[in-house]
């Protein structure tokens, strides 16, 4: 027995995990759209309460109400007429339907009742309790007809001597001003989903203000910010304004500091440039220029890996210009090069980091392969830079390694370069500083694709 529980508990938890996926697959994902079917749904569902309510319980009522009172002057006309058979011409019978009960009859002679009327849909409840209502007060047969046009009812009722044929409003026996409480409920749902739309709007705009802030903020861009709306999100917003404060303060200190230390490190090498200036020209004072310029270059290629371009503004940066210089650049050491333009080639963004990001995929390049080719693609959403070449590539393995800091796929190779191993390091910090990034694929010209993807 416990072992076949499990399983009959299964088939329900699985249903139930299958309906709670397709629910989840079609729920609104915004907030706004979220909240504000928080808002409709209660009313929509307490709006059908009531007017279930209404349908089943007080328009029922008041239609088998209104159908007893008809029903029973109904039956007190043909009282009348049957006690008092001598009326000539039916008059008094004609003037007491008229003026007592607003209707109108008319005698006519004994025939057979019509076969019964089609039901309507629309006036099924009337049917029900109007016959329901005439079985209880005639004994006599009879036929009714409550879907005549002009609001009409037409009631039959077979004597002995002849047929009664009567003709009401059918308000006489149906509450047809139903319409005006339906009208209520549309317009109050109308005037409230209108309120809890403006009210939600004005809620959610200062998280989407804050949400863009957050967005510009972590793409390098200048940032004017102001908390607003709720407590909740102002507190949201005081909280990214002091990260960003914080930020902002602990990129000056380490600007400051790698100031400090760029220039005490660039006044020992000139200190050293100097003395080797006074020595005479031996292969020893050769080698040691040579390393010299080496340790120059590696300090010059740490200090601008290390210290960014935090502190430069953002601002329109055409592409498209920078890779025109580049691939003039490439032609004078020799190599091909083209430039290929897809869309709106300008983003906002720091310019100059933006070139020296571009310069050091270019330049990567231009170290191992004989052919160039770059590229810009704007989808509206991302700008996309290609840069193939036809070199040796980079294993997939090793593609990652690339990006490390000081990282040489070549040692001997790059050292000759004068490469200090943080071309691709700096290229990817500034990317990533901008909210986008760098991959590295195999290119359709054999070698390697580098491709920097910035959010515009």
């Amino acid at each position: 027995m416990t072992a076949v529980l499990p399983e009959v508990l299964a088939a329900p938890r699985n249903l139930w995990r299958r309906f709670a996926n397709w629910l989840h697959d079609r729920m609104p994902k915004g907030l706004y759209a979220r909240a504000l079917l928080i808002v409709i749904l209660p009313v929509v569902l307490l709006q059908s309460a009531v007017a279930y309510v209404f349908m089943e319980r007080h328009w029922e009522v008041v239609t088998y109400r209104l159908s007893a009172g008809m029903a029973r002057q109904v039956a007190a006309l043909v009282d009348i007429y049957q006690t008092f058979p001598d009326d000539p011409d039916h008059a008094q019978l004609r003037r007491i339907a008229a003026f007592d009960l607003n209707m109108e009859i008319a005698v006519l002679p004994k025939q057979a009742l019509p076969a019964p009327a089609p039901k309507s849909s629309l006036f099924s409840l009337l049917d029900k309790a109007l016959t329901k209502e005439l079985s209880r007060r005639l004994k006599e047969p009879f036929w009714i007809n409550a879907a005549l046009p002009g609001s009409l009812i037409e009631i039959r009722v077979a004597l002995n001597d002849a047929t009664l044929r009567m003709l009401a409003t059918r308000t006489h026996a149906y509450a047809s001003n139903s319409y005006i409480f339906f009208m209520w409920m549309a317009i109050a749902s109308v005037i409230i989903l209108a309120i809890a739309t403006s009210f939600l709007r004005n809620q959610i705009r200062p998280i989407l203000r804050l949400a863009r802030a957050a967005e510009e903020f972590g793409k390098g861009r200048d940032v004017v910010f102001s908390p607003r709306g709720a407590r909740e999100v102002r507190q949201a917003g005081a909280a990214f304004l002091d990260m960003k404060r914080r930020f902002e303060r602990a990129i000056e200190q380490r600007t400051t500091m790698l100031n400090g230390v760029s220039h005490d490190l660039r006044t020992i090498i000139t200190r050293f440039k100097l003395s080797l200036a006074l020595m005479r020209d031996t292969h020893e004072a050769a080698e040691m220029r040579k390393d010299v310029d080496e340790m120059e270059r590696m300090v010059e290629a740490y200090l601008a890996f290390a210290r960014g371009d935090g502190d430069e503004t953002s601002s329109p940066t055409d592409i498209a210009a920078i890779l025109d210089e580049l691939k003039a650049d490439t032609e004078k050491h020799g190599l091909a090069a083209s430039v290929k333009i897809e869309g709106d080639p300008t983003i906002v963004a720091r310019p100059a980091a933006i070139k020296r990001l571009l310069a050091n995929l270019v330049g990567n390049a231009q170290r191992y392969g004989q052919r160039i080719e770059l590229s810009v693609i704007n989808d509206g959403a991302t700008m996309t830079v290609h840069i193939d070449d036809d070199g040796p590539g980079i294993p997939v393995e090793r593609r990652e390694d690339a990006f490390r800091p000081f990282y040489r796929l070549d040692e001997s190779r790059n050292q000759n370069e004068g490469n200090s191993g943080l071309g691709l390091a700096i290229a990817r910090d500034i990317a990533r500083g901008h909210g986008g990034d760098i991959t590295l694929d195999r290119s359709p010209l054999g070698g390697l694709r580098a491709t920097a993807s910035l959010p515009l």
